[in-house]
């Protein structure tokens, strides 16, 4: 598999796992406090400690939102052409949005090196989370990890952009693995039509 397939499904499933997990750690807390409130499981729900999980939650959806950053630049979300600039020759357009994606690249390399000096300067800290107590250079993490990602989408969206003229499209109605037929409407129709009609109401 090309290493950009490998990198495409790490990062999918890395964002699918951090979104199934939060909501997965979000509904089992919910459920422990209101179990709490019951007198007959009030032994069993004060043994389970879960004051950690709105932490966890937070950086979870910060992870989820820096890498989500990046699959947005990569299929198109982020990335778009104003009105304006479709209505200019095919040159002028083509300059202005290879300068906006390499803006894009531009800040995020800036971020990601901020976040990289920052992290860096925690190692050496002993400042830890609050209720998990890990040390808070690995939350901080995801700064410099999504900022570079995000950079190198961006990077990577404006050299395909330079080689084909063509922008990711973000199709809300595709499904990753459903294979479109061209004539499923066409198909869909047809069976209506041809479907028994049924009379009025048995009397």
């Amino acid at each position: 598999m090309h290493p950009l397939r490998i990198l495409d499904r790490l990062e999918e499933i890395l964002i699918a796992s951090l979104m199934a997990g939060a909501t997965l750690l979000i509904f089992v807390a919910v459920v422990h406090r209101y179990a709490s409130g019951i007198d007959a499981l009030y032994p069993i729900t004060t043994a389970i400690h879960l004051s950690w999980a709105q932490e966890l939650c937070i950086y979870m959806f910060v992870w989820m939102a820096k890498f989500g950053a990046a699959y947005g630049v990569r299929t198109g979300i982020h990335v778009g052409v104003d009105v304006a600039v479709n209505q200019l020759p095919p040159a002028w357009r083509n300059r202005i949005v290879l300068f906006g994606l390499g803006c894009g690249a531009l800040f995020t390399a800036i971020v990601g090196t901020m976040g990289a000096r920052f992290v860096y300067g925690l190692v050496d800290t002993d400042q830890t989370t609050p209720d998990l107590e890990i040390p808070s250079w690995i939350v901080y993490l995801a700064i410099p990890l999504g900022s570079y990602l995000m950079c190198f989408r961006f990077l990577q969206v404006a050299w395909s952009f330079w080689r084909t003229g063509e922008l990711p499209h973000h199709d809300p109605g595709h499904v990753e693995g459903v294979v479109e037929s061209p004539h499923a409407a066409e198909d869909l129709g047809q069976e209506l039509a041809n479907e028994p009609r049924t009379g009025g109401p048995a009397r």
